[in-house]
């Protein structure tokens, strides 16, 4: 175990700088030579030990631990259904910034947001290819929320994180007090529940074409929930300084994400 040779130490150099940029992914990817690919998750994972091609493995006197997946802060705000908010928005690190910009039903950011690079569409609104419950806007499935892989606080966060629902965001709305106010000199709404506990929504506006429209004066943030009546619209919590509702978006628009838990 003294000697590693050439290959080994490559194949480490690998392993360990996956590990360093999986915290999004949550888990670990080994490529073999002969094409194929085995994904472990991090719970998966004890250790990882490399050895000379013929021996017996053993463990050395240092491994390679995986580290602990990221966690996030889960508010409790005292809601009748139980639900939990997250503090801050998807891509975000703390509850005044912003976050990412994903179009509805997509998992990465577009640097350019129209229905040309939507993925669930055939470059209109009238050729959706998933999400579609009447056949002049595209290929009917009748789905009517989005599935888990395509539900972008479930693929970056993990666990039981997920988008809430239209009826969840309405339960947001009716059961807590708004306050438009500032944090760290962004505009947004301090949204407390019944229990005093509160999160704060930053008005961030959003993304259509390359552009971030209404940034510090309205906040848009996206339902897993589709809107019936236009498929290619989606429900979404919509405010402004002096009030917020519920509305429907064009599915194409880059809009922020916070995230539910149970």
């Amino acid at each position: 175990m003294k000697h590693f040779n050439l290959l080994c130490r490559l194949m480490l150099l690998c392993i360990v700088c996956s590990f360093s940029l999986s915290a999004m992914s949550q888990g670990v990817a080994i490529y073999k030579k002969d094409g194929t690919m085995v994904k472990y998750s991090y719970e998966e994972v004890d250790s990882i030990v490399t050895y000379n091609y013929g021996e017996t493995p053993e463990v050395p006197d240092s491994i390679v631990t995986p580290p602990s997946a990221p966690q996030y802060e889960a508010v409790d705000l005292g809601l009748p259904s139980g639900l939990k908010w997250a503090a801050y928005n998807v891509g975000a690190t703390a509850p005044e910034e912003y976050g990412c910009y994903y179009a509805w039903g997509e998992t990465e950011e577009q640097s350019n947001y129209d229905w040309s690079t939507y993925i669930h569409c055939g470059g209109s609104n009238s050729t959706m290819t998933k999400y579609c419950n009447r056949t002049n806007f595209g290929t009917v499935d009748d789905k009517a929320v989005l599935d888990v892989e395509d539900d972008v606080a479930h693929v970056k966060w993990g666990g039981d994180w997920r988008m809430p629902t239209k009826e969840e965001q309405d339960e947001l709305r009716d059961n807590c007090t708004w306050e438009w106010t500032t944090l760290n000199d962004v505009a947004g709404y301090r949204v407390t529940g019944p229990n005093g506990n509160s999160i704060f929504l930053p008005a961030a506006g959003y993304r259509v074409g390359k552009d971030i429209s209404e940034k510090g004066k309205n906040g848009y943030y996206w339902s897993s929930s589709l809107f019936a009546t236009l498929c290619y619209n989606a429900s979404a919590l919509r405010f402004a300084n002096t009030t917020n509702a519920w509305g429907s978006r064009l599915r194409y628009y880059g809009q922020p994400v916070r995230a539910v838990s149970k």
